[in-house]
């Protein structure tokens, strides 16, 4: 019986100490977690929002091309090879890759 009441009773200053733990692991959890993820995808509501006619992107699938129209119901028409287009969602563009295709290469100067 001893050992089950000992366990029972509650320390002295043991729930305020456990409560700043647990509110540093949830402060933690959100500027590693939450904040991060929530500002990647504003960037990609925003990278989507600002593309234009004529702009090389890539899907999430991996298939590139050439912006050829921008429809009004979230779509768009993709130019996948000349006299090639396709119909796609807006949301299946990939910001990284697109971003990776589109990088200029630099020259090393030596």
């Amino acid at each position: 019986m001893q050992f089950s009441t000992v366990f029972l009773e509650a320390q002295p200053g043991g729930g305020s100490s456990s409560l700043i733990i647990m509110g540093l692991m949830i402060l933690v959890f959100y500027f590693f977690m939450i904040r991060p993820q929530a500002k990647k995808a504003k960037q990609q509501k925003q990278f989507i929002n600002d593309l234009q006619k004529g702009d090389k992107i890539v899907t999430i699938a991996g298939i590139h091309g050439v912006i050829n129209k921008m429809n009004e119901d979230g779509t768009l028409s993709l130019e996948v090879s000349p006299g090639s287009y396709i119909k796609i969602e807006k949301s299946s563009i990939s910001m990284e890759w697109t971003a990776n295709v589109n990088k200029v290469p630099t020259e090393d100067k030596k």
